[in-house]
């Protein structure tokens, strides 16, 4: 291995500062209340999804003091922004009031076919439907409209914080893993389709159908721990209150949807429909809720700077990673993904020639299962991070609380992954 430059040093440190800063956003809200003068700041730097960008900026002040400005730019110019533009075009449109009007009426109706009582059925519905449905409209999506219907149906009520983060866990986990059935919804999996020639049939025959085996144990074993719980929670009725929008303006928001989704790797054009997108909202005010703006411009803040700061940790990632048998790759990129982006694992690993197809298949997996046990693990946690966390105690996850209740999810996806 060579020995790294300067900046990849201070890259690499400036990394795990941003990792330790993320489990203690705490520290900075009591240090805004502790010092008025200066709250605004310590606010800022106490919310999670600052946290990457702001490091990612003294990053860029670091090399452009090391390398001139030059340097600075090229590097923020080689580095590739798509995935925090389309997950923040997704977080919107999938976050409107037609989108998750139309979803909760289609999981209500599901939820009626399941003989369970009070909410049970519909949290069984939830937590295996939505996920799965991200091979298809993607996790990003998946995650804003199961975080959105959770927080109406779920976390508005009257419930306990146990049971906030178990369900908070058992959410990202599987976000994570079930987009594995198709190659281009996940993206660790994305990173790797097209250079390894995976396609649809070797993801539903090779990798889907474990994680939807494994999504549908952890969710019925979580019913099951909490079903007291669930069984007294009524299942919330649908709001009448609010203006039921017409079926054609839902099918226009729909297909916006769509359109973003087949575009997703071409950035020009879904931020194009984006723009108009966000034209037709305005048009037809009164069918719409607040736009979810501010929540998905924090978590596009988030992923990139996850990616100006991602890219120096190549010099020792990649070492780490080819070290490792194919047995041991696997729960290798499980922990390395609690604290690096698990798309990041994969791309590193596609740039290798003359990997074993064990070894690619243990990557994957490996990356996906450990997608759940920090907000930075997997790109579409911080979308649901941001819109779940009002319901928690101070409007603050605590990340110990969230790497534990993650934690049975993983265990469960990693003996599928790696016994069936």
């Amino acid at each position: 291995m060579l020995a790294p430059t300067h900046v990849q040093m201070i890259g690499a440190i400036l990394f795990a500062v941003a990792i330790i800063h993320t489990f203690s956003t705490k520290f900075f809200e009591r240090l805004a209340h502790a010092k008025p003068s200066h709250s605004g700041l310590w606010h800022l730097l106490g919310e999670v999804e600052v946290v990457f960008g702001f490091w990612a900026f003294v990053l860029m002040l670091v090399i452009f003091g090391l390398e001139g400005s030059k340097a600075a730019t090229d590097y923020i110019d080689s580095r590739n922004f798509t995935e925090p533009m389309f997950v923040f075009a997704i977080m919107v449109i999938a976050g409107t009031r037609p989108i998750i009007q139309t979803a909760m009426s289609t999981v209500r109706i599901a939820a009626n076919f399941l003989p369970l009582p009070g909410s049970l059925g519909l949290y069984v519905i939830v937590m295996i439907t939505v996920p799965l449905l991200g091979s298809f409209i993607t996790e990003p999506a998946a995650m804003t409209l199961a975080a959105l219907i959770i927080a109406e149906c779920f976390f508005s009520r009257p419930v306990s914080s146990r049971f906030k983060y178990a369900t908070l866990g058992l959410l990202f986990v599987n976000v994570s893993i079930g987009g594995t059935l198709t190659p281009f919804a996940a993206p660790p999996v994305l990173m790797v389709a097209g250079k390894w020639g995976w396609d649809m049939h070797f993801m539903m025959s090779m990798i889907g159908w474990k994680a939807a085996v494994a999504i549908s144990i952890s969710t019925l074993c979580m019913a099951a721990l909490f079903h007291r719980e669930l069984i007294t929670l009524p299942r919330s009725k649908p709001n009448n209150q609010t203006q039921k929008t017409p079926l054609v303006l839902s099918i226009v928001h729909f297909l916006f949807l769509a359109g973003v989704v087949i575009f997703a790797h071409h950035p020009a054009i879904f931020m194009g429909l984006f723009l108009f997108f966000l034209g037709i909202t305005q048009a037809y005010q009164q069918y719409q809720d607040r736009l979810i703006l501010r929540e998905g411009l924090l978590v596009a803040f988030f992923l990139a700077g996850l990616v100006v700061l991602g890219g120096q940790q190549q010099w020792w990632l990649q070492p780490a990673l080819l070290s490792m048998s194919s047995d041991q790759v696997f729960y290798g990129a499980t922990i390395l993904t609690a604290v690096t982006d698990n798309a990041a694992l994969t791309y590193l690993g596609s740039l290798v020639d003359g990997l074993s197809d064990s070894f690619k298949y243990a990557l994957v997996t490996g990356a996906v299962t450990g997608g759940g046990l920090t907000i930075i693990a997997n790109a579409p946690n911080p979308a649901g991070f941001a819109i779940l966390r009002g319901h928690f105690k101070d409007e603050a996850i605590h990340p110990i609380g969230l790497f534990l209740a993650a934690l049975g999810p993983t265990i469960i996806a990693a003996a599928a992954f790696r016994l069936l």
